[in-house]
């Protein structure tokens, strides 16, 4: 049953956002006020050019605390390395995914545009739905 459900169905399609020049205060900032753990960062054009994470805010404490580097832009600590789905793909497959990884969200890239994030707690809600 799974099998036939899409990430179409249950992605996050209202979406925090970043750019490579956003402040990474800024960015740390508008994490916590939306309670996520990461978002998509896109370029001028609107085309997914990487991701920022708690775990990349974690360099930003790091680099603060070691090296006195207060600051930076998102793009010096971004994460470039993404994985993506499209909104077809079946929420099983994503499921699979997320096994073999350690991330919390895929982004959902249709035409070369970001779409949509999905989440391990939307594959869950995809779950609960045929149940």
């Amino acid at each position: 049953m799974l099998r036939n459900i899409s990430v179409r169905e249950h992605m996050a399609t209202n979406l925090v956002t970043f750019t490579p020049n956003m402040g990474v205060f800024e960015a740390i900032r508008q994490l916590l006020k939306h309670k996520i753990t990461g978002a998509p960062v896109l370029d001028e054009q609107g085309r997914l050019v990487g991701a920022f994470s708690e775990m990349d805010c974690l360099h930003v404490v790091l680099d603060a605390a070691y090296h006195e580097q207060m600051g930076g832009k998102v793009g010096e600590y971004m994460n470039t390395e993404i994985e993506t789905v499209t909104p077809d793909t079946s929420i099983l497959e994503v499921a699979e995914r997320f096994q073999k990884s350690r991330l919390r969200h895929f982004p959902v890239i249709e035409d070369g545009r970001l779409v949509g994030l999905i989440s391990r707690v939307d594959v869950l809600r995809a779950l609960v739905s045929i149940y």
